[in-house]
Parts: C-alpha cells; structure tokens; sequence
C-alpha cells in the first residue's frame, strides 16, 4: 500500500502563541498533512513541550486559532481532543500502577457482558482487545493481566503509546517517545510509525536525539525562544545546521572542560554488592576526576548508585570518603540522609520522581537539601530561602522568572540544574549523576557538561551514569564498564576506543548460561555474544 499523504493539511496552526508570567510561544504557524512525520525540535524552554500541549487540549492558547480537516478546531480538554482524534504521548506516563495492561489501556471504554446487568466487565473480551492492542507495539509476549506497575519504564512507554492508537487517531503527537525505549523498542516503535503513516495519520515527532529525527520525520520545524525559526524537509538539513539553528550557535563536537587538577581518592567503594544485581564491585574516584559508569541495560548501574547513596540495602561492601584533602574514612551508610550527611549526593535519573517536587517554587526544592541553612528558630525563613535559590539560579543561569516559579513550569534541563543546585548549595564531596542528561536538549546538555567540568575543578569527586557512550567519552576522565552486576573494566581517556567499551560492557553475559567465576574482557574485535540491547 502507499503512503497515503494528502496536499491538504490536516491540522493548521496559525498565528499560536502563550503568555504565563511572560510569552513561552509566539506566533507559531504550521501545518500538518495526512501520512507525514513532521519533527518539532528545539532546546528545552524552547516552547515544544506548550505547543503540543495547545494541539493536545491540555493547554488553551493565548493567541491565534487552529483547524483539523478544515473545521475550527479548539478543544477544552484533552477528553476533547482525543474525541476528534488528535492523540498525545506525553513524557510524563498517564497510567495507573495499581491497574493491569487491559484496564489501562481501555479504561474509558471496558467491554461490558451482554446481557448483565450492573455494568460487568467482559474480561475474556477485555483480554482479546488488550492483546490485539499490544500486538501492534510488540508487547505480545506480556500477559495483559499482568499490573503496569510490575512493568519496565521502557515496557511502560509503550504501553502508554499502545494506549492511544486504539481507536480513530488522525493527529499523534509524541513526545520523546524513545527517552526510556531500548533498540530494539525503538525499531518496534519506529515499524508502527510507518503503518501510520500508511494509514494518513499526521504525526508530530518530538526529540532531541537528531539521529531518529533523520531516519523517521520528513520535515522538521525548528523552536527558538518560543518562535518558529525554521522548517524545511528533514533531507535539506544536516546535523550541525539542525543544532545551529536550535541553539543560535555552532556549538562543534568537543568541549573544553578546562584543565584537570586531579588529586588524592576522594570516594572508595569496596565489594559492593547486592544479590545478583551488583556483584563485588570495587573502584576509587579522586578528587576533581570525572569517572563514567557505562553498560547494557541492567548491567547494574543505577542499582550500584543506590547502594552507594544507602537509598537501596546493600548485601556487603564498605565506602569510605575523604573530605577536602582530610584522610580516606570508612563511612556507615544505611540511609540517603547518612550519604548527606558524609557529603554524598545522587541526582537520581527520574529527576520528575524522585528529585522533584514539580508543584513547588525552585525556593522550595533548592532548600529541600539545605533546611539548616535557611531556617531561624526551627521555621523556614522566607527571605533566606530566596535569598539561597536565587544564588543558584544565578550561578546555574537556571532560566526562570525567580525563586518562586514552580518547577513544574521549568524546561527539562533547568529542572535538571535545580536538582544540581540543590547539592551544590551544600557542598558536597561527591556527586554521583545517574543519566544526568536524559531528555534535555544539546545546548542543556553542553551546559551541563560546562558544570560537571567547573565542578571538577573545585575539587569535587563525580560519578557520571550514562547510556550514552559518546557522551562518556566526551567528558570522562577514566570510564568503568558494568556488565551482568560486576565492573568488567576500568580505561583511562588514553587507552579506551569505543570498541573495547563494548567489549567490556558485554563480557559478563559472554557465557551467562554457564557458571562464571571471574568474567573477562573479551577481545574487541571479535563480534559480541548474543545479549540484550546497548542502550544508545
């Protein structure tokens, strides 16, 4: 069948724009037609993320008007929306854990038993309709009954986007749909996109990873400060022009973190382990050293910096920190507020979660870490509590209407540098970066490599947690490699390539269905043993 893609426009945007404390859209025009993918990308703030929601009925605009299939189109709600077809995969999952895959996924519209009384759910027809729905975005080998909180985020993602191809969808916007996917999600994701598009549906396509935008939209628009700057088709633009035109500057491959002064261990981890998960790992990281944890997908990383922080209950191991130049001390860490107090922080992955409290001020979270610092006679003084987030905002250049903007209005990448701000305003020894960078855009990201590297040369110990191997090697100065819950390898900058990281990453499944003792590096050229995905 051909792709069915129609000169007329399903969805006109026209003249579009949003005013909260100060504009965040200006007059935005755009079109969309039948059976195209048209990526929408810019830095984080840049206004993508309100304009979606404008599209999706989340958001009323404050100026200009819109049209679906020739008809004023102004939906009150996202109910509204999805009545008239236009369908939006949001970052933040709108599923309930508590629920199965079935009864997410049809919660609005369960299959009732002919012929009964009292609304019951047809469960066998409610298993079927699941099943042909999951089916679609390769999840059939889940049991739809089973709970989405017992899911992946990864498997939950999809899940979510299952959700919302059910049904009439003539408009489907999704946000950062492969932030959490493996590769093997994303080219599932990517073969239904393509039965989409042979369908006529419009897709809006939103991500900062340049590589998918490539392979998957025809044309791109580009958001700088709230305003459409550019939009041309995907094959007249290249990589660097892309980023160019997103961030108002070239910004180049490389960047200079300034020069390393890397002394004594400031941070010794000992025989962590915990189960299978991580097994007897060990490693130091100095004091103004940036140190890269890389690996596959449950290789044990994130599960390691839980430990470390006490957030999780270790099975064994011993870590020891030595503050500003003062002597390497063995520490007991059985709790978050032990590693505080011993001068270790964790900007966790789910910074939306874990990290932040979304409905709160920046004044709020910033002092979150700091209570002492800003309380007079066991209150919260206001005015230090400003006085303190305004500090970080202003060194952090968090963009941001003040200390009193809840977080929740932020960009990703400036909630990224709230969390940072948070543990800088109290000093701390180490600092452990669990996916630092996931989901903000190229400037963010360039941003924050500046201030990992500015923080190095205070002399603070970082460990950096990453799927993004080029962006270890970028601003590492030694990277260890998890594979299968143990640390296979550690390289300095001069002795790594991407190959032997690989290598390294996939040496402990190399024989997992025997009994390992002592897993080692194999060679680098030889082709890897069949494993799971590298996330990428």
């Amino acid at each position: 069948m051909d792709k069915i893609v129609g000169n007329d426009p399903v969805l006109t945007v026209s003249g579009v724009g949003k005013t909260y404390v100060e504009p965040v859209l200006t007059g935005v025009t755009l079109d969309l037609r039948a059976g195209e993918v048209l990526a929408l990308t810019g830095e984080n703030g840049a206004g993508k993320s309100t304009l979606s929601k404008i599209i999706g009925g989340l958001v009323d605009p404050t100026t200009g008007s819109m049209m679906l299939g020739g008809a004023l189109y102004a939906p009150a709600s996202r109910k509204e929306a999805e009545a008239l077809g236009v369908r939006m995969v949001m970052q933040e999952l709108n599923l309930l854990p508590t629920l199965s895959v079935a009864e997410n996924l049809f919660l609005n519209r369960l299959p009732q038993r002919k012929g009964l009384k009292f609304g019951w759910i047809d469960r066998a027809a409610l298993r079927e309709d699941a099943h042909h729905a999951m089916q679609q975005v390769g999840l059939d080998a889940i049991d739809p009954g089973t709970l989405v909180g017992e899911l992946g985020i990864g498997h939950q993602q999809m899940v979510e986007i299952a959700r919302n191809l059910i049904g009439d969808c003539r408009v489907l916007i999704l946000d950062e749909p492969t932030a959490m996917l493996t590769a093997r999600e994303v080219d599932l994701l990517f073969e239904q996109v393509e039965r989409l598009k042979v369908r006529g549906v419009a897709l809006v396509y939103i991500s900062h990873r340049l590589e998918e935008l490539r392979r998957i939209a025809g044309r791109a628009a580009v958001l700088r400060d709230g305003k459409l700057v550019h939009i041309d088709a995907m094959a007249n633009l290249t990589s660097d022009r892309l980023v160019t035109l997103m961030v108002g500057r070239d910004i180049g491959e490389r960047i200079d973190l300034g020069e390393r002064k890397i002394r004594n261990v400031a941070l010794k981890v000992d025989g962590m382990r915990r189960a299978d998960v991580v097994r007897d790992v060990s490693f130091e990281v100095k004091a103004g050293e940036i140190f890269g944890i890389s690996g596959l997908i449950g290789a044990g990383r994130t599960e390691l910096m839980r430990l470390i922080y006490g957030a999780d209950k270790a099975d064994g191991g011993e870590v020891s920190v030595a503050h500003k130049g003062a002597a390497l001390v063995p520490v007991k860490i059985a709790s978050p507020a032990d590693a505080v107090r011993n001068g270790i922080a964790l900007i966790t992955e789910d910074r939306k979660g874990e990290g932040l409290l979304l409905p709160q001020p920046i004044a709020a979270n910033i002092s979150l870490g700091n209570i002492g610092a800003v309380s007079s006679k066991g209150f919260v003084d206001g005015q230090r509590e400003a006085a303190l987030a305004q500090t970080q905002i202003d060194a952090m250049h968090i963009r941001a209407a003040g200390p009193s903007q809840p977080v929740s209005e932020l960009s990703g990448g400036n909630q990224q540098k709230v969390v940072i701000g948070r543990w800088l305003a109290r000093d701390s020894t180490v600092l452990l970066f669990d996916e630092p960078t996931r989901g903000i855009d190229v400037g963010a990201k360039f941003d924050i490599y500046a201030l990992m590297g500015a923080l190095a040369l205070e002399g603070r110990a970082l460990v950096v947690v990453s799927s993004d191997l080029r962006e270890l090697m970028l601003i590492c100065d030694r990277i260890g490699v998890m594979s299968a819950g143990r640390m296979t390898g550690i390289f300095d900058r001069d002795n790594w390539t991407q190959d032997t990281l690989l290598a390294a990453a996939f040496a402990g499944y190399a024989k997992r269905d025997e009994i390992l003792q002592e897993p080692t590096v194999p060679d680098a050229k030889a082709p890897p043993a069949e494993t799971g995905e590298v996330e990428r």
